[in-house]
This record gives structure tokens, sequence and C-alpha cells, in this order.
């Protein structure tokens, strides 16, 4: 039907056509993001999502990967309170350089590499502070792909699902090895070494330097020697994620021996530092990101292109957690406390993988859990199917990983029985 003169005119004022030209662009602008659907739940975090929203009064939560007490709460160390009032007003709050603190990256570097490092004294390392392991990973990659656009990454089955994630999003081409065995619950190391050696010589392998995660098997201290031999052989490149130096056998210096072992042997590495279970600065973000090179040249060259990655990035990391992690590091009365502390939280959990062992054997089950023993670290694969973990939590409100992880930290003397009673309930009959 045609539109009236009257119609038309009204149509021409001012107001019209702005009133129009909204509709338009409202129009215009839903459509943008109309194709973008809801992200899937991240499958750690979606964990605590459910067992916040379960109203039982029994629930447990076994599946977040921070450190509780034996009464299930979070622990903030005594060290990083000291720390805190050391700091608290006696320092300002200005920018860090694109390189992060430099008192915090020779701490940091001290305690992976060793006190007396000869890399540290030459000047060799290129080191810059880090958004916790997780900024460490993806600055790595980023720069693995800036400058070898042409190599890819041999990443762990299993490992922390969000490597996966860091060298997808750098666009790096990720292929897997052989790790786990699933019939042990422990290494599959002659699967490990046959992998190593069929790799294109000069590949990059990410390696946990500890309390390997989800599966808390490590190599022993001889297979770590083989491991670095036939890297050696291969002229691999090792990139080492190490989140838990100190939290796994309560050692920081024991638990840095893989790292140590390939230094030994002349290899140049990568190393990604985290604060964030070690010292409990989760929220702090507080890490270190290094990479060991030919000389002090290439040393500076190095660090000054991971910064120029950096920058567009986040230009900067935060101070508050450096300033801890320095403060800690830096003092000798600090520094002892901290070691104090570390060594309780990794023996308290420890001391879980027992209680929850004996509990599982006392009840009866027809199952071999000497693996809960024989694992390290925060974490416990259990060798449990994603339907018994579904059990767990249907019948039982007990929340974990379907992957079957628990993690050992979410355990304590008040649930222990209790959640040894469900998993011997959901896995006593195939």
């Amino acid at each position: 039907m045609a539109m009236s003169r009257a119609a038309a005119a009204a149509a021409g004022t001012p107001v019209a056509r702005r009133r129009l030209m909204g509709a338009v662009a409202a129009r215009s602008m839903a459509s943008w993001f109309g194709h973008v659907e809801p992200a899937a739940k991240d499958p750690i975090l979606g964990v605590t999502e459910a067992f916040l929203a379960d109203p039982s009064p029994d629930k447990v939560n076994v599946g977040v990967g921070a450190y509780r007490d034996d009464s299930g709460k979070p622990v903030v160390l005594e060290c990083v309170r000291e720390a805190e009032r050391r700091i608290a007003g006696s320092m300002n709050m200005e920018y860090l350089p694109m390189g992060g603190s430099i008192k915090m990256i020779e701490e940091s570097l001290k305690l992976a590499y060793g006190e007396n490092c000869e890399f540290i004294k030459d000047k060799r390392i290129a080191a810059v502070q880090a958004l916790s392991g997780t900024g460490a990973c993806r600055l790595f990659a980023d720069f693995q792909k800036r400058f070898l656009p042409d190599s890819q990454i041999y990443i762990p089955t299993p490992t922390w699902a969000n490597h996966h994630n860091i060298w997808r999003d750098a666009q790096v081409p990720q292929k897997t090895f052989t790790y786990y065995h699933p019939e042990s619950r422990g290494l599959d190391f002659a699967g490990l070494m046959d992998d190593i050696k069929n790799a294109p010589d000069g590949s990059f392998f990410l390696l946990h330097a500890c309390a390997h995660n989800p599966t808390g098997v490590d190599p022993s201290e001889e297979q770590w020697r083989e491991i670095s031999h036939q890297f050696k052989v291969k002229k691999h490149f090792p990139f080492f994620d190490m989140a838990y130096q100190g939290f796994a056998s309560g050692d920081p210096e024991r638990d840095a021996k893989a790292i140590r072992i390939f230094l030994e042997d002349g290899h140049q590495i990568g190393c990604a530092q985290s604060y964030a279970k070690n010292m409990g600065l989760y929220g702090q973000r507080a890490g270190c990101l290094s990479i060991l090179c030919d000389d002090e040249m290439q040393a500076v060259a190095v660090k000054s292109q991971l910064q120029q990655i950096a920058r567009p990035m986040y230009s900067n990391p935060p101070v508050h957690g450096a300033l801890i992690v320095s403060t800690i590091l830096g003092d000798p009365e600090l520094k002892s406390l901290w070691l104090k502390e570390v060594k309780g939280m990794a023996d308290r959990i420890i001391g879980m993988r027992t209680a929850l062992k004996e509990n599982l054997e006392k009840l009866g089950s027809p199952m071999s859990w000497e693996h809960i023993t024989n694992q390290i670290g925060m974490f416990c694969y259990s060798g449990m199917t994603p339907e018994q973990v579904d059990r767990l939590t249907k019948e039982f409100h007990i929340y974990m990983t379907r992957n079957g992880r628990i993690s050992m930290a979410g355990v304590t003397t008040g649930n222990v029985a209790y959640l040894a009673n469900a998993i011997h309930e959901v896995t006593k009959t195939k």
C-alpha cells in the first residue's frame, strides 16, 4: 500500500529519521554478536561451580587445585603475612618495567637453577616476571611461534588441560607423547622414551618438573637422567613447567632435581615458575619465565623480545605479588619460615594420601591403592572412570574432575573416611 502524503511527510521529520536510524543501528549491533555461542565450561572451574550450587551438608570438593588446611579452609602463610606487613606503606605502586621486578627475577632464578648457578653469574639467562605459570607458558609459546614458526610442541598424555589451550591459542602445532600407564597407575617409561627417540630432531617438549598434573607420577632421578641423555642425542629443547617447587616433596631443591640434571648435561632449557601453590599466592599471579641462552648477549636479545611480546598483552606485570616473593626469598629469616611452612603443606598432603589408602584397605577394597602413596604432589590420579566419578557426585555429593583426579589438598581428617567409603562403593563392582 502506498504511503500517504501526510505519513511520508511525518517520516521525513528529523525526529522520525533519528528513530529510524536508531532502529537500524540497533538491529545491526544486535546481529554483530548473534552468532556467539556460550563457551564450554572449564572442566576444573566448572566442578567448583557445581559444588557451590549443591545444598547438601555432606558435600566434598576434591576438584579444586588450591591448598586447604585440615579444616578445609584456605590458607595464607605466615611468611606471606609478615612480608605484607613489611611492605605495607613502605613501597610505592608505580608501574614495574615490562620485564617485571628485577629482585623477584633474581630470587626466582636462584630457586630454580641453584643458589650458586654459573649461568646466573654469567648472565646467560633471559628472564621476565610473568602472570604466574600460565602467563609464563603463554609468553614462551608466543616466543616459540614468533622466532621458530615451523616448530611444534610435544605435550604429555595426559597433562594439565590448559597446556593445550595455551599453545593452541599461540598457534603452535601440537603433538603428544606417551607418559601415563593406566594399568599400573604409573609412568609408561618405555613408551615415553620411544616417543622421544621417534620425534624429529630438535623438537620442543613440555615437561613437568615435579608433581605431574594431573597424575602425580614423576620419573625417578635415574629415569630423568636417561630422558636427559636421549634429549641430548636428539637435540630436543626441554621446556619445564614448574608449578609445584617445594610443594611436591617439601624440599625445593629436591623438586628442582630434573632441571638440575638437564643443566648438568649441558642443555639449554626454558622454565615456567609459579608461586601460586608453594606460597599460596593464587590470586597474585606471581611467576617467572626464564630461558637459558648461549651467552649474555643472546640473553639480552631474548629478554628484549619477551618484553615486546608482553607489552601489547598486559604492558607490565603486577607489583604486589612480586614484592611478596622477593621479600620472602630475599630475607633469610622469612625464607627459613617459608621453607618450614611449605614443608608443612607438603607433609599434610602426604599424610592424607596415607590415610585415604589405609581407609580403603580397611574397607576390604578388592583394588590395589598403592598408587595413592606412590604418586606425589597435590593430585592423585585415582584410576576411577567418568561413570564412577558421576556416581560419586550424584550419590555422595563428592566433586572432582571426570578423569578421576583427586585434589589431595581437599582431603581432611574430617572427610577422609567418608571419601574412602564413597570411593569403595563405586569401585567395588565393575
